[in-house]
């Protein structure tokens, strides 16, 4: 079956092209676009993503195999990146995994039986101050102990990332970026200056260095 996004995400797609010069370069925005929706970048969601931006699917594949924010298979509903970088195993990154597969009764790379979690490792999550920590969705959870990490996957599993966020996180995430209130902000970010389109359209120099 192919796939769509929504109307209201079609749109976003819509305003995402208006700021680039060419469309290749919305290539990361719109996947990651899809991918919110759809949950992983599957064959149907890559076939909607080389039409729209009239790219080959090779290219499409060859950059979600490349971020590991993007994923080419199923993941669970919620997604749990345990730091593994030296800062964080200094303070108990190891123990937090170990907790984390007992808990969910998967090993890391995979989901758990539910399909509520999804347990991944990351080399470095850069809060290396506040370790050990872990990312949920869009979201960090900094200086963590094994009680306190329950409580979180218990909020996330019966009421949702978002209530799980907003009582425990230490950032919102850059899917979900917080204002001087502490509320979400939801608008887009500015478009790029027309000086910076202008830089972006030139052509790449000739490596012959020949301006003839």
């Amino acid at each position: 079956m192919a796939f769509a996004l929504t109307p209201e995400r079609e749109e976003q797609v819509d305003e995402i092209l208006t700021r680039y010069p060419e469309r290749r370069a919305a290539l990361l925005p719109v996947l990651w676009l899809c991918q919110r929706q759809n949950g992983w970048i599957s064959p149907e969601v890559a076939e909607y993503v080389s039409k729209r931006l009239e790219l080959s699917t090779g290219v499409i594949k060859g950059v979600v195999t490349f971020y590991t924010m993007f994923f080419d298979e199923p993941v669970g509903e919620n997604v749990v990146w345990v730091c593994r970088t030296l800062s964080c195993d200094l303070r108990g990154g190891k123990a937090i995994q170990d907790h984390l597969e007992k808990k969910l009764g998967c090993r890391a790379g995979h989901t758990s039986a539910d399909g509520k979690f999804t347990l991944l490792k990351a080399e470095c999550l850069a809060a290396c101050g506040q370790a050990p920590m872990v990312q949920i969705n869009d979201y960090y959870y900094e200086n963590l102990d094994v009680q306190q990490l329950d409580r979180i996957l218990d909020v996330h599993a019966t009421k949702g990332g978002e209530a799980a966020a907003a009582e425990f996180s230490t950032f919102a995430s850059f899917g979900a970026p917080r204002g001087s209130n502490g509320g979400a902000v939801t608008s887009a970010p500015p478009p790029p200056s027309k000086e910076a389109v202008r830089v972006a359209s030139r052509p790449p120099p000739d490596p012959t260095g020949d301006e003839s």
